[in-house]
C-alpha cells in the first residue's frame, strides 16, 4: 500500500481543535478561521489578536564590519543613521526602479541585522557581492507573532511581567515570556497599536500559549489567515504577494539563481494573473511611489535602481488610494448565480488571496502556482489604473480595495468603475470612488500615544 503523504500543520502554534476552517498555503495546513474571520477581522479596533500567520517568516541574517555597506549598497533606505534597537522598512529595487523586495531590517547589534521578509531577494544580492560580513538565511529557526490591537500593550507587559510602555513606535528590544528569550517590536500591519514578538523557534508554543493566557482577560483573539489579509487593506499598506507581485524572473541574474534552488522563486515563478487586468505582469508591479513608499527614499547615497527611481519620482504615473465599491453592484455579482445569464466571478473569499498548493488547474491546462488577481478601473471607458487586494470589512460593513491610478483622479469622492471578471469571460461594471487613505480611521501605531494606558503595577 503506497502511503499518503499528509501536509504538516503549520508548525510555529499548537494544534488546535477548535478551529473553524483549515486551508493549504503551500506545504502546510494552516488555520483559516479561528471563531470566523468576521469576528476576528474586528478584534484590531476593540480588543487584540494573536496572529501567527507569520509564524515562519523568511529571515536572514548578516553580521560583520560590511553589513552596513551592503544594506546601503542594495536598499533605497538610510542605514547611516540606524542604532541598535531600531528597524527600517527596507526597500530593495530593480534596475527598472520596481520594488523588488521589502521587508523589516531591524539593526540587533553593532555589526548584525535581522531582515524578515526580504528572502530571497537579499540572500542573492548578498551572495552576489564581496562584503566583509556573514550571511546566514536563519528561516525555521526562528518565530514571529503579532499581537495587535488597543489591548496588545496590556496583554504583552502581562505575558512578560515586564513595563514595556518604554517601546517606542519602530523600535524593539529583549524581553521574556515564560523564561524564554523574545525580542519585542512595536509595528504591525494593524495600523493601530500593535507588536511583534520573535524568539527563538523551540519556544514559539510555549510563548504563544503564554501569550494567549495573558490575553483572556482582555478579550484576545486568534487570529486566522483570512483576517490577517484584511488588515492590509485597511491599513492602506501594499502587500506583496497580496497586491502586488515581486519582478523577480524580469532580472536575469537572478532568475538563474532561483531557477538553481527549486522552490526559491515559488512566489514569483509563473504566478497566475487572475482579473480584468490581464497577463501583462507589467501593469502589476509597483514602484516606491505607486506604493506610497517615496519617503523611505534616501537619496544621498547610491544604490540599485537609483536613476530609475529619481526618473519615476519627477512625475510619478500612478498614486496609491483607497477604493469603496458600491453596494447595489456588489448585490448584483451574488444575484447573477441565481438567474438565468452570465455569472460573475463570486465573492467567495472574504478576499483576494491565492493559497494554492501546486495542484493542476484544468482551466489553464497548468499546475497552480501563486495567484495575483488585479483589475482594472476606468474612468468611463478609459483605462486609469489597477485594483488589488478585494476586502470585505465588517468593522465599516463595506467592500474596499487598493487602487494604484492616475494622481489627477486620487481626490478623495471621485467616481471609477472596477472592471471585475476574467478577460476571457463575464465582467461585471462595478462603481466605486476613491475613499480615505488609508481606510481604518484608528490611531496609527505610530501616533498612538502609550502613557494613556496604565502602566503595569506587577511590573518585576
Amino acid at each position: 500500500m503506497t502511503e499518503i503523504p499528509f501536509p504538516p500543520f503549520e508548525p510555529s502554534f499548537p494544534w488546535a481543535a477548535d478551529v473553524l476552517s483549515y486551508g493549504q498555503t503551500g506545504p502546510m495546513i494552516a488555520a483559516m478561521e479561528f471563531t470566523g474571520w468576521r469576528h476576528e477581522s474586528t478584534a484590531w479596533k476593540d480588543s487584540a489578536y494573536l496572529g501567527a500567520s507569520l509564524g515562519i517568516s523568511p529571515t536572514y541574517r548578516i553580521t560583520g564590519p560590511g553589513a552596513r555597506r551592503f544594506f546601503e549598497d542594495r536598499f533605497v533606505n538610510d542605514f547611516s543613521r540606524l542604532r541598535v534597537g531600531g528597524i527600517r522598512h527596507g526597500i530593495m529595487l530593480d534596475d527598472e526602479g520596481r520594488i523588488l523586495a521589502d521587508g523589516v531590517v531591524m539593526r540587533t547589534g553593532e555589526e548584525e541585522y535581522l531582515a524578515t521578509w526580504l528572502s530571497p531577494a537579499i540572500d542573492w544580492a548578498f551572495e552576489s557581492g564581496a562584503y566583509d560580513a556573514v550571511g546566514e538565511n536563519v528561516t525555521g529557526q526562528v518565530f514571529l507573532f503579532q499581537v495587535a490591537g488597543p489591548r496588545s500593550l496590556e496583554i504583552l507587559e502581562r505575558a512578560t511581567g515586564e513595563d514595556l510602555h518604554d517601546i517606542a513606535f519602530a523600535r524593539h528590544r529583549e524581553s521574556s515570556i515564560e523564561g524564554r528569550p523574545v525580542r519585542i517590536l512595536r509595528l504591525g500591519m494593524a495600523g493601530t497599536l500593535s507588536y511583534e514578538v520573535h524568539g527563538a523557534f523551540p519556544d514559539a508554543h510555549a510563548v504563544y500559549q503564554a501569550i494567549r493566557a495573558a490575553g483572556a482577560p482582555y478579550g484576545l483573539v486568534r487570529q486566522g489567515k483570512w483576517a490577517y489579509m484584511l488588515n492590509h487593506t485597511e491599513d492602506g499598506f501594499p502587500q506583496a504577494y497580496y497586491h502586488f507581485p515581486y519582478p523577480w524572473y524580469e532580472t536575469p541574474d537572478f532568475a538563474a539563481w532561483l531557477d538553481a534552488r527549486p522552490g526559491a522563486g515559488f512566489f514569483a515563478d509563473r504566478p497566475r494573473l487572475l482579473g480584468s487586468a490581464g497577463t501583462d505582469a507589467a501593469k502589476r508591479y509597483l514602484t516606491p511611489f505607486d506604493a506610497g513608499w517615496g519617503d523611505r527614499i534616501d537619496w544621498d547615497h547610491d544604490f540599485v535602481g537609483k536613476e530609475a527611481a529619481r526618473r519615476l519620482s519627477e512625475a510619478p504615473p500612478r498614486q496609491g488610494v483607497t477604493l469603496e465599491w458600491d453596494g447595489e453592484d456588489i448585490a448584483d455579482v451574488w444575484a447573477s448565480q441565481y438567474r438565468e445569464g452570465p455569472v460573475y466571478d463570486q465573492f467567495d473569499r472574504p478576499a483576494e488571496i491565492q493559497f494554492d498548493s501546486g495542484t493542476f488547474d484544468e482551466r489553464t491546462g497548468q499546475f497552480r502556482t501563486m495567484g495575483f488577481r488585479a483589475d482594472l478601473v476606468l474612468d468611463g471607458d478609459r483605462e486609469v489604473g489597477i485594483t488589488t487586494g478585494r476586502a470585505t470589512s465588517m468593522g465599516y460593513r463595506r467592500m474596499i480595495s487598493l487602487a494604484f491610478i492616475e494622481p489627477a483622479l486620487a481626490e478623495e469622492g471621485t467616481g471609477l468603475v472596477v472592471l471585475w471578471g476574467q478577460p476571457d469571460g463575464p465582467q461585471k461594471r462595478i462603481r466605486a470612488r476613491v475613499a480615505r487613505y488609508p481606510y481604518l480611521d484608528a490611531v496609527n501605531n505610530r501616533d498612538f500615544d502609550v502613557e494613556t494606558i496604565p502602566h503595569p503595577a506587577n511590573a518585576g
